[in-house]
């Protein structure tokens, strides 16, 4: 199956149900191109990700559990080191470590990166491999000096596969950054109404 995301995600069971709900003949379709596709990042994922400043990933622990933990940091903190890895520095947060902890047991990581304010998101497998302090060679390609936080470890992810996610049921969100724009033309229309109600009225 050289669709490497589907390979991974429809297992068996996966796919007895794909059959039994009548989606399995598209999927199968997806995956009997001739050629692997989906694990390794062209333009467009890598320009994807270098835009997001936040994702989710997930990991499993030893018990079985999966834990899904909310990633954030300024734009770009994600790095696309090459078409098959990707990384990011581990800023200081509350001190859990459960991501951490899972990753010493089983490498196997999911991630999702959104983008709410087009509703698209990427969707990523991956092996996780935690770089230590002491590690500068790897660290300072993912670190960003100008921003304020202190970095415990980082992460670099090989890419198993990944797939992009249709916008159905995705609902737009906005930072305060991507409204600014729309806020500052709003005041300065305001502005300009209220310096027209301020005007004396002229006399003819």
């Amino acid at each position: 199956m050289p669709h490497h995301f589907a390979e991974i995600a429809f297992t068996p069971t996966v796919k007895t149900l794909q059959e039994k709900l009548g989606s399995r003949s598209a999927y199968a379709r997806k995956e009997g191109v001739p050629e692997a596709v989906n694990h390794r990042l062209t333009e467009a994922e890598s320009e994807f990700i270098a835009a997001r400043n936040s994702f989710y990933m997930a990991t499993v622990s030893e018990t079985g559990w999966p834990y899904i933990q909310h990633r954030g940091g300024p734009t770009g903190f994600v790095r696309v080191l090459d078409g098959n890895t990707i990384g990011f520095a581990d800023f200081r947060g509350n001190r859990q470590y459960v991501s951490v902890g899972n990753l010493t047991t089983d490498d196997r990581v999911s991630l999702f990166f959104m983008d709410y304010p087009n509703k698209t998101r990427l969707k990523l497998f991956g092996r996780a491999r935690i770089i230590a302090l002491d590690d500068q060679e790897v660290l300072s390609r993912l670190e960003m000096p100008d921003y304020r936080a202190r970095v415990e470890r980082g992460f670099v992810i090989a890419v198993e596969g990944f797939d992009w996610n249709c916008p159905q049921h995705i609902t737009p969100r906005y930072t305060l950054e991507e409204i600014a724009p729309t806020i500052a033309g709003l005041k300065a229309h305001i502005a300009e109404l209220e310096g027209a109600l301020t005007q004396p009225a002229s006399h003819q």
